[in-house]
């Protein structure tokens, strides 16, 4: 199918034609050399113009309006036009080619000197100069010295052009026109901001006579002998030498080296090498390795891989995609720490600093073409540029950039064709030419389930049915029987999965179980790595991340940007430390009624003689004795039973209380990316349960009071530390304390991101609005006062709704040594036909007092849920109540601890409170209420209130991935069923 809706009469632009560029030389690889290089980074002049018209008429005029804008970045990020955020939409008439007249065009000018010492070009030494730029979006044209070098496309992908006699000894002019839409956006829509700019590094390379053109490294591995093979081919050749291997070899010579220690993400071994020619000397890292799939599995090095991994956008809040090198290796190190072991570059490649880092610390990478077509799904693909054959030459050219650019890196095994494109010939051509040129790496491309051009069967957001289905090669069956039989002996990857869109995602703990059982299914990757919110103030001065809409951008898909596992300042979230627990690679299964502690080795390569193991023994999250534990240096797959010793060190008298033994493994030294006693794996579970807490307490009666008929109560209520309204049985005071909101049944929260869904009317939330749960009334059936004790009968049901819930509150009042307790217990039925889950069950109080630290013995030390409570540990916690909140970049439910057995909650002069469950609760409080936490669109629309509101939950909905991928699993549904829980209030100990 040819290009649509193209008048015959248009003038097609050079950022508008169909071409990769011109004037850019041949793809080649990455290197650095001794030959001299100069940065061209810093502050250059600037100028935006609304339309690339403006820019020429401009030009022509010769006037001025320059200001300073630094190289590289993105100018909209400095006060030039406004960031805007799509996901899938383009932002802009879909009429491939053409792009709108309104194209902010940015004209970038930098006049510079060449260092007295750099060769020619005045002397007429030999070589010539180069001049590379790394990343620019989304097409530029290159003058230098009023000369034209020419033009290029291909945003995330580098492009050199030949200075020829142009270039000067002095007062050098180098102009660059950055158009922000060009022919090369339509392949460019990947669910990001539109970002224009020159946002990666612009560099001059002298290239000497006889400089190295090109060079690839293969470097392969053989298990099963335990031998390294090595041929470098180079343009023009020369000798490569490795010293640690007293190895020199001419380049296109291939060499046998024994006993060769492998590459992989586990044991990254690099060796240093050098080419060398009669130009320059080209340092090389070589990493040894086979990339294959065997046996229907990915392997490397003849092992099955299990990839733990992540997607990653380039992202940094006050940068865009132009991020500094401390950031990348920031990342790298928080991935290991975290115990990713896999990265796919989405949907670009990434600034190759990055990958030399993946070498160094050891990931492995699925490299991804600066590709992606999603925007065409809204007309059934109809002109998608991946089938067009007037797109094949720009397409093609995208592969090899990327290919040429990144061969030599040992931590790349797939090479993706790039994403969310639909199916077409040019994607086969595409594939084709990688698999011509570098035989020796796998292809990935999600987009055509039929796997017809690829080598890993690969889906987006399966469910775990499927995927289990997947697993044991049952999927649902091709058309075409060759098809089918090719798909069904492939491995199997989710390049996406568990999306961590705000709380979440749930569901990661069932899909790892999944991907451990079923050899076939060789992991994922979560998307995504960090949120994409740009840094930003209100009208207020307050700080928040922004997110689509933010900037005023007509079109925009709101903060669907915020889906990482990272906040944007990097901070981890509780979905990268629920991730990090869930993909572990050692299984600790701690047996405490046995006494023994079963080991299990779940890394891909590497024994466990690189951990320590320690293990603790806690009374009431105290810590009352600890040791180190012998465990034997496991190999991958391999388990071992280890008794846990009968004492250790002890630290303070045990106690009766509630007692758990953890056991933990930690690096026994430090790496690159942390260090000695870093926790890698841990495994809890308790040894006795909690001693009795309460004593019975003696008769404490009600105040009543004389009522003109003789029978009504009258004035309040007074039982244990606390009273309560005589005509509806509501809670005032506690322990001197004024309770601003009475206890009560809740089942409301904050709707979260996987709540509402990528089609909020069509989603769970929606389906809680429309049934009215968010507008509970609570009826009052009668009030019962005895001596001991208050019984509140209720009915709470939302307005026009035939179900509802009876509950039963009954307060009672005990003496506890010298104070008094007052117990709470409810007792819940429901009644009518329930049409959904609930949100939460549990009971929302205020209390007007200024309380701000929080201790709780329980789940911890971070936020969890019923499908988010891998990382939560039993333990002793303590913080602020400020820092009990999680700032999601769009405010929803958070911070709710579960499995609390106490908390305690005190103000700066010790006073507060102490509440108990019966059983242990969801703990979550808040300066705010939850309706307004409901209505914030940014953390800094929250204001503190002088009411701390609690939320003591029985039990919570779970949270899911259902913002993009399925839903909430059936065992974490919260259903209305009977139920029965209960908490004491007492003074804090």
């Amino acid at each position: 199918m040819g290009l649509r809706r193209r008048s015959h009469h248009a003038k097609i632009t050079y950022y508008e034609d169909l071409s990769p560029g011109t004037g850019a030389l041949a793809p080649r690889a990455a290197f650095r050399s001794d030959a001299r290089t100069l940065s061209l980074n810093g502050d250059w002049d600037f100028r935006l113009f609304p339309t690339a018209a403006h820019a020429e008429a401009a030009e022509q005029a010769g006037g001025d309006g320059w200001e300073k804008l630094p190289v590289p970045s993105h100018w909209a990020l400095h006060g030039h036009d406004a960031p805007q955020y799509t996901n899938i939409r383009y932002p802009f008439p879909v009429d491939p080619p053409r792009v709108p007249t309104e194209n902010p065009t940015g004209d970038h000018r930098l006049v510079f000197d060449l260092p007295d010492d750099w060769p020619g070009p005045d002397e007429g030494a030999d070589g010539r100069t180069l001049l590379r730029f790394d990343g620019v979006e989304s097409c530029y044209r290159v003058r230098l010295n009023g000369r034209e070098l020419g033009t290029a496309k291909g945003s995330r992908l580098p492009h050199e052009f030949d200075t020829g006699p142009h270039l000067r000894r002095r007062g050098n002019v180098l102009s660059v026109r950055v158009h922000q839409w060009s022919s090369g956006s339509y392949v460019e829509d990947q669910d990001m901001w539109w970002l224009a700019g020159i946002f990666r590094g612009v560099t001059l390379l002298h290239r000497p006579e006889a400089a190295v053109e090109d060079v690839f490294v293969h470097a392969g591995y053989d298990h099963r002998t335990g031998h390294g093979t090595l041929r470098v081919d180079a343009d023009p050749g020369g000798r490569v030498t490795v010293p640690e291997l007293g190895l020199t070899l001419a380049t296109g010579e291939t060499v046998t080296i024994p006993g060769v220690q492998p590459w992989s993400a586990e044991v990254p071994r690099l060796y240093e090498a050098q080419l060398a020619t009669d130009g320059e000397r080209v340092p090389l890292r070589l990493g040894f390795r086979t990339v294959a799939v065997e046996k229907g599995l990915i392997t490397v090095n003849g092992r099955p891989l299990l990839l733990r991994g992540v997607n990653r956008h380039e992202f940094h809040p006050d940068h865009g995609r132009a991020v500094p090198y401390a950031t990348m290796r920031e990342d790298v190190a928080l991935m290991k720490r975290h115990n990713i072991n896999a990265v796919r570059t989405s949907h670009y490649p990434p600034d190759p600093a990055f990958l030399d880092l993946c070498d160094e610390f050891g990931l492995w990478v699925i490299d991804e073409a600066d590709l992606e077509t999603h925007g065409f799904t809204y007309d059934d693909w109809r002109g998608n540029p991946a089938d067009d054959p007037a797109w094949e030459e720009a397409l093609l050219d995208r592969a090899a950039r990327m290919v040429e650019r990144d061969k030599n890196h040992p931590s790349v095994i797939m090479w993706s064709l790039g994403n969310e494109s639909g199916t077409g010939r040019n994607l086969a051509a595409m594939s084709r030419w990688i698999r011509d040129r570098d035989p020796d790496r796998l292809i990935h491309y999600e987009g055509d389930w039929s796997c017809e051009h690829t080598d890993v069967y690969s889906r987006m957001y399966a469910s775990h049915e499927e995927v289990e289905a997947i697993g044991r090669r049952a999927e649902k069956p091709l058309d075409d029987p060759r098809l089918d039989a090719r798909r069904r002996a492939l491995p199997f990857i989710q390049c996406e999965y568990a999306h961590a869109m705000g709380n979440g995602p749930g569901g990661l703990t069932e899909y790892q179980r999944l991907f451990e059982t079923y050899e076939r299914l060789q992991g994922g990757f979560v998307w995504e790595w960090i949120d994409h919110g740009l840094r930003a103030r209100d009208t207020a001065g307050r700080p928040y991340f922004a997110y689509g809409g933010d900037f005023g951008e007509p079109l925009h898909d709101g903060n669907f940007c915020a889906d990482g596992l990272l906040f944007p300042d990097r901070t981890p979230s509780p979905g990268l430390l629920e991730y990090k627990k869930v993909v572990e690679p050692v299984g600790i299964c701690v047996d405490a009624a046995a006494r023994t502690v079963r080991v299990t080795n779940k890394y891909d390569v590497v024994d466990l003689a690189g951990l320590a193991f320690g293990w603790s023994r806690e009374v009431e999250g105290r810590r009352v004795a600890e040791g180190a534990l012998e465990v034997p240096p496991l190999a991958p797959g391999e388990s071992a039973e280890v008794a846990l010793p009968e004492a250790g060190s002890v630290t303070e008298d045990d106690g009766d209380g509630e007692e758990w033994w953890t056991v933990r493994a930690v690096l026994a030294a430090d790496t690159a990316w942390a260090p000695a006693g870093h926790e890698v794996a841990w495994g809890q579970a308790r040894a006795r349960g909690p001693a009795a807490t309460r004593t019975p307490g003696a008769r404490i009666t009600p105040v009543r009071a004389p009522s003109a008929d003789g029978g009504a109560l009258t004035g309040a209520i007074t039982l244990g530390p606390g009273t309560f309204d005589p005509l509806d049985g509501s809670l005032r005071t506690l322990h001197g304390l004024h309770v601003a909101v009475p206890p009560r049944l809740n089942v409301w929260r904050a709707t979260t991101d996987n709540d509402r869904g990528p089609d909020d009317a069509k989603s769970l939330a929606a389906q809680w609005r429309h049934h009215a749960l968010d507008r509970m009334r609570h009826r009052c059936d009668g009030v019962t006062v005895d001596g001991e004790s208050l019984e509140v009968r209720t009915r709470v049901a939302p307005p026009g709704g035939f179900f509802g819930l009876s509950v039963v509150y009954r307060w009672t009042g005990e003496q506890i040594g010298d104070g008094t307790r007052l117990d709470l217990s409810v007792d819940i039925t429901p009644d009518g036909e329930w049409p959904c889950p609930l949100p939460r069950l549990g009971v929302a109080l205020g209390i007007r007092a200024p309380l701000d630290w929080i201790e709780w013995y329980g789940g911890g030390p971070g936020e969890s849920y019923p499908d988010t409570r891998r990382a939560a540990r039993i333990g002793r916690w303590a913080t602020t109540v400020d820092a009990f909140q999680t700032p999601y970049v769009f405010p929803q439910e958070n911070g709710s601890r579960g499995d609390v057995r106490w908390a305690e909650l005190r103000g700066p002069d010790g006073g507060g409170l102490r509440v108990e469950g019966r059983p242990a609760f969801a703990l979550t409080a808040r300066r705010w209420t939850t309706g307004q936490l409901e209505a914030a669109r940014h953390p800094a629309d929250l204001v503190p209130g002088e009411v701390l509101h609690l939320d003591l939950d029985a039990a919570h909905h779970g949270i899911g991935t259902a913002s993009c991928g399925p839903g909430v699993l059936a065992p974490y549904e919260l259903r209305a069923t009977r139920t029965r829980f209960g908490v004491g209030f007492t003074l804090p100990n």
